[in-house]
């Protein structure tokens, strides 16, 4: 091992001890500023880290990574579910589903389900003590609640997801609890590296693929708390390395499914379509159809079964979720809250969508179809830092996005969405530190375009590469 390789295993070393303190500790519920500060450090291991792989021999640089990924990863499973209680409710649908019942059709405080309740998801009395647990109705009259969060709304999660629950709840030992769950978000996040690096290998860029393989968002989000969207973000990460060796309908069937996980892909659509409007582009009905058709199809046939099955809608809390995180009101949860900077409160949501519909419309014009992930992070992250959310899951896509393309500045956003949902704990202000991260991200994502802009090389024309067959 020579010592540029030595150096940056070192830092991964350090940055693979620094997220295993950061997952054991219990700092979101009693002490939010030092877990911010392991965040902090976390993310500036990662930055040194990446930045020392530049260095490392190209032969060292697969193996490393992807040694990196699995350490990285196990890090997530040392301790429970620490940020987010979502895995519960993942868990409680497969019991659910097991048990012969559609997950839409009850929410989990309905007496109808009483008898799949057990000590962990549903504790009484003095496991009512713990963090996060949400009161229910109790028919003896004794202190009753639950891990899971909003137990009085039905599931909002796509069949996908549901199927992929009920998967985890079949291969699960009794009493294994959290852990499957936790498991199976590793195996995904390292799929995901593996997959990353084959794809990147082929432009000579497997160094990028570490932009996820050692981002603290994953062990974070992806194993510790389990999120679904690590399955959403595998399977959309398929999808664009189908696009962009023209399999056009097998793209499109993977961004279905990954839809069909988390709807967040859907973000992506755009960049999947990437240069259909640009002037000479041929075949732009058959393109479009081989892509978008696919896509809905898996989604309807996802849906399709619970649909047969279920009582209720198939959408469960969909819409009162939307309402509940301000996206019909700018002043509820900070939302839109850069635009907000500037604009009237009732201007946010319309000035949001003009300026998504322009970003979309330049994708679709002047987009890269040999790159369409290059696309589909411009609008992935155009909309982070124009709904400004809170959760810092969701900036899991916008990780796979940028080892895609390679435009680290990005990596900015996630870390503003991790700020505010664990920085926000321990201010005073919570909007105004959400306000201010977005506000950096912004930044930097604004120089990394003008530097460059500045640098980049006239590469011609863009030129199709796929027939019209494909």
């Amino acid at each position: 091992m020579n010592l540029r390789t030595a150096a940056a295993t070192a830092l991964l070393a350090a940055l693979t001890a620094v997220l295993a303190a950061t997952v054991r500790s219990d700092g979101y519920a009693h002490d939010p500023a030092t877990l911010i500060a392991w965040y902090a450090a976390a993310w500036a291991l990662f930055g040194a880290a990446v930045w020392a792989l530049r260095s490392v021999p190209a032969r060292h640089v697969a193996p490393l990574v992807l040694a990196g990924a699995a350490a990285v990863a196990v890090t997530g499973l040392l301790a429970e579910p620490r940020t987010s209680s979502d895995s519960y409710r993942y868990a409680w649908d497969g019991r659910v589903q097991a048990a012969g019942i559609s997950p839409y059709d009850h929410a989990p405080a309905d007496p109808a389900l009483t008898s799949l309740r057990d000590a962990w998801l549903f504790p009484e009395g003095a496991g009512c003590q713990g963090p996060e647990r949400a009161r229910i109705p109790s028919a003896d009259g004794r202190v009753a609640c639950t891990r899971l969060n909003r137990p009085s709304v039905h599931t909002i999660y796509p069949p996908v997801a549901e199927g992929y629950f009920l998967l985890v709840h079949e291969l699960s030992p009794p009493g294994a609890r959290h852990k499957p769950l936790q498991i199976g978000g590793a195996v995904l996040a390292v799929a995901t590296s593996a997959l990353l690096l084959r794809i990147l290998r082929a432009r000579g860029l497997e160094r990028n693929a570490a932009y996820w393989a050692w981002c603290p968002a994953v062990p974070v989000e992806a194993v510790n708390n389990a999120h679904a969207d690590v399955l959403g973000v595998l399977l959309t990460t398929a999808a664009f390395a189908a696009l962009a060796t023209c399999r056009r309908a097998a793209g499109g069937a993977l961004l279905g499914a990954g839809i069909a996980t988390k709807l967040l892909p859907a973000v992506t659509l755009p960049g999947a379509l990437s240069g259909l409007m640009a002037p000479g582009a041929r075949d732009r009905t058959r393109r479009t159809i081989t892509v978008l058709l696919p896509a809905a199809a898996v989604v309807g046939l996802g849906y399709l079964p619970y649909v047969l099955v279920s009582h209720g809608s198939v959408f469960g809390y969909l819409a009162g979720y939307t309402q509940e995180e301000g996206y019909d009101d700018a002043s509820a949860r900070n939302r839109y809250a850069l635009l907000r900077l500037v604009l009237p409160d009732s201007w946010a949501l319309p000035a949001a969508l003009v300026v998504l519909a322009v970003v979309v419309a330049h994708i679709l014009r002047h987009g890269d179809p040999r790159q369409p992930w290059r696309g589909a992070l411009a609008v992935t992250g155009a909309a982070f830092l124009l709904l400004t959310p809170g959760y810092s899951w969701y900036a899991l896509l916008l990780v796979a996005l940028v080892a895609l393309d390679g435009r680290w500045e990005w990596l900015t956003v996630a870390m503003a969405g991790a700020a505010k949902y664990v920085g926000g704990r321990a201010v005073g202000d919570p909007n105004l530190l959400g306000t201010l991260a977005y506000a950096t991200a912004a930044a930097a994502v604004a120089a990394g375009w003008a530097v460059r802009r500045r640098t980049v090389r006239e590469q011609g024309p863009r030129r199709e590469t796929c027939d019209a067959t494909a």
